[in-house]
């Protein structure tokens, strides 16, 4: 599970994520991913994406939820916030922490050029708003 990234996220603008469990068949070792992108009309549309991608990794996928990321690159800021009503709500504070631990280690290595990435090293500030609704898919 080392191989996949915790947080995958455009690099700016206000966009749909979704929190994914991965498990291995059978049960066993698992871990919480976070997807995002501007390119999804819906949260539906970002886990029929990420489900054929960790199938193939040979893993078991679980939407726990979804809602906003607002990714300001120019302010260093990314809030998280709203939900999915298909999936319901993410546990936004488990988002937060995987964006702050993706953060950390970024920050410390240094070492990939991806836009994500990148964007991700320059964060100095990130948060999640419970008072906010999506009503999107």
């Amino acid at each position: 599970m080392a191989a996949v990234r915790d947080v995958e996220i455009d690099p700016e603008g206000t966009f749909k994520y979704i929190l994914v469990r991965l498990q291995r068949p059978g049960g066993g070792e698992q871990r919480d991913i976070v997807r995002g992108t501007k390119a999804a009309e819906f949260h539906n549309h970002i886990f029929e994406k990420v489900n054929p991608e960790m199938e193939k990794l040979g893993y078991e996928c679980k939407c726990l939820g979804g809602g906003k990321i607002e990714h300001n690159s120019k302010d260093k800021k990314i809030r998280v916030f709203g939900l999915s009503t298909g999936y319901g709500k993410a546990d936004h504070s488990v988002t937060v922490l995987h964006g702050q631990m993706t953060r950390n280690k970024l920050v410390n290595t240094m070492s990939s050029s991806n836009l994500v990435t990148v964007s991700c090293t320059l964060i100095n500030k990130i948060e999640f708003c419970e008072e906010e609704q999506d009503t999107g898919h």
